[in-house]
């Protein structure tokens, strides 16, 4: 839903529904899910699929989070097009978040507990890079996506050779993110300074790790 033509008083409401929605509700995505040639005959020992859902609990925290920021990101800038940009991104996001939970429910593994947690602190961080200027909001999408990446690309080694379901649907949310962090380049994203890309690469192993378990 585009809120460009809403008060921010109504843009408000739009945002605390979306934030109900990502964390109470069954997420919609708007796209198929991305399957993998006969994902439904590869079986998956006990540990495997414990491992697979770790590491499917994390990447669905990392959605959690992205629909915190971009929402926060596109009440913070007053330029139509890049809330418009940023709502589109939320909007493909919402589509990884609804294919992480079903795999998740697939494989017996629980959400993580402290998702109002991450999204708490996503939505406020992505606030704070908002209201910095549309530049360094762009650049803190570019580094929060290409870190998104290495991490998904982790996850595509870690995860079990025979859970090719939650591959398929890793390597969809890679091509994905690496479309977000273009995107926000070409629109004029400023690289972001060296302290705050490993502050926030600090953050993302502090959340990673305590959602693997949690």
């Amino acid at each position: 839903m585009s809120t460009a033509h809403l008060s921010p008083a109504d843009r408000l409401l739009v945002i605390l529904d979306q934030s109900l929605r990502a964390l109470t509700s069954t997420p919609q995505a708007s796209r198929p899910r991305p399957v993998a040639l006969h994902a439904e005959d590869a079986k998956l020992d006990e540990p495997e699929r414990r491992r697979a859902g770790a590491l499917m609990r994390v990447n669905h925290v990392g959605e959690v989070c992205a629909q915190a920021l971009y929402a926060a990101q596109a009440v913070a800038t007053s330029d139509p097009a890049l809330r418009r940009q940023f709502e589109k991104a939320a909007g493909e996001e919402t589509d990884h978040l609804a294919w992480t939970a079903d795999r998740l429910a697939e494989l017996g593994a629980h959400k993580s507990l402290l998702n109002p947690l991450w999204y708490a602190g996503a939505f406020g961080i992505g606030l704070v890079a908002g209201r910095a200027g549309d530049a360094t909001s762009l650049g803190f999408v570019v580094e929060t996506e290409r870190q998104v990446e290495r991490h998904l690309e982790s996850h595509l080694v870690s995860l079990p050779v025979a859970d090719l379901a939650s591959r398929a649907i890793v390597e969809q949310m890679k091509t994905d993110e690496a479309g977000h962090a273009g995107a926000a380049e070409q629109a004029g994203a400023e690289r972001l300074a060296a302290p705050l890309r490993w502050a926030m690469r600090a953050a993302a192993r502090v959340m990673t790790t305590t959602a693997y378990y949690v």
